[in-house]
């Protein structure tokens, strides 16, 4: 086991735990009660940390890509309505998600819905907070780990500087994980998106099959199947692993934005984790609802509590005049 993974087994634990104060959007953590500085003072130090960094290492989470309009997951709201606008009238799902937990009358059906989520993620743009973030780390040494599967990330910058833990909507498993194998999703979920039109069912002959078993095929995404943690998942954890050891001892900013409460133990408790153990490593989180720092990293962290996208841009702003 890497490293990393290593850390996130044991904050699992801790998650199991403690389960019930998770679920109700709290943390078994002390916090710190220190007074937040005012807003613009935040931004500079945000600034200033990012400057001052020799290298970085970016977690980041749902909250992210929600900020650049990303947020069609569990809410039925506008978003969600202009890429799934006929399942909503249809099924009156309160979100992606929901669908994707729901029983379907035929796997046709249900093929014509997944091929929609995965076409609206594989095809979408760089939305405007990744590219606020790329501006940040411009000359910067560093690494981002993720536990989004939207492919924001890799639209940006090459996999060798990615960790995709949780999956990649681009890529196809055998959904009874009968190989440790993985295939392209994208040309497939085009010829499906194409072959269903306006309705809402792709052709039997097009669901996809596994190329080795004959089985359906399924996106390689944990939390919605059976997430198939072969080479290409451990891959992912000794890239991440990789980077923090062989930096471990440089002045490294752990940068977590929109950490949710439903995976705090894949990037959240882990860099708070690090920033305790490292001598030199600083911690800033940026979250639209929670302010959580501990208490035993008080000195090191800061968390500003706020709009991702808004944050973001106003740090771009601000080493903009500074330099």
């Amino acid at each position: 086991m890497t490293f990393y993974e290593n850390l996130v087994m044991q904050t699992q634990m801790n998650y199991s735990r403690y389960y019930g104060l998770y679920a109700e959007g709290k943390t078994p953590y002390s916090l710190s009660e220190k007074t937040a500085l005012p807003y613009e003072e935040q931004i500079g130090r945000l600034a200033d940390e990012i400057k001052e960094a020799e290298c970085i290492l970016v977690g980041g989470a749902s909250g992210l890509s929600a900020a650049g309009g990303g947020d069609f997951y569990y809410e039925d709201n506008a978003s969600y309505r202009k890429y799934f606008g006929k399942y909503a009238e249809k099924y009156h799902f309160k979100g992606a998600f929901d669908g994707m937990m729901r029983q379907w009358d035929s796997r046709e059906e249900f093929w014509g819905y997944l091929a929609t989520f995965l076409h609206t993620t594989q095809t979408a743009g760089l939305r405007e907070p990744y590219k606020d973030l790329d501006r940040l780390l411009q000359g910067k040494d560093f690494f981002v780990i993720t536990t989004n599967q939207d492919t924001q990330f890799v639209k940006i910058y090459p996999e060798t500087q990615v960790a995709q833990i949780q999956g990649d909507h681009r890529f196809f498993q055998c959904a009874g994980c009968c190989t440790d194998d993985t295939w392209d999703a994208v040309k497939p979920v085009e010829e499906m998106v194409k072959a269903m039109g306006e309705g809402t069912s792709v052709p039997l002959e097009l669901i996809p099959r596994c190329p080795h078993c004959g089985g359906e095929a399924f996106p390689w995404v944990r939390g919605y199947g059976n997430f198939l943690q072969g080479k290409k998942y451990e891959e992912q954890y000794e890239k991440v692993s990789r980077y923090v050891l062989e930096h471990k001892d440089r002045k490294i900013l752990f940068l977590e934005l929109g950490v949710g409460r439903l995976t705090p133990m894949f990037i959240q408790e882990p860099f708070w984790n690090l920033t305790l153990s490292f001598p030199n490593a600083r911690y800033i989180a940026v979250n639209n609802q929670y302010n959580f720092l501990p208490k035993e990293i008080e000195d090191k962290g800061m968390v500003i509590v706020g709009d991702i996208a808004g944050v973001l841009k106003d740090a771009v702003e601000r080493m903009g005049k500074e330099i």
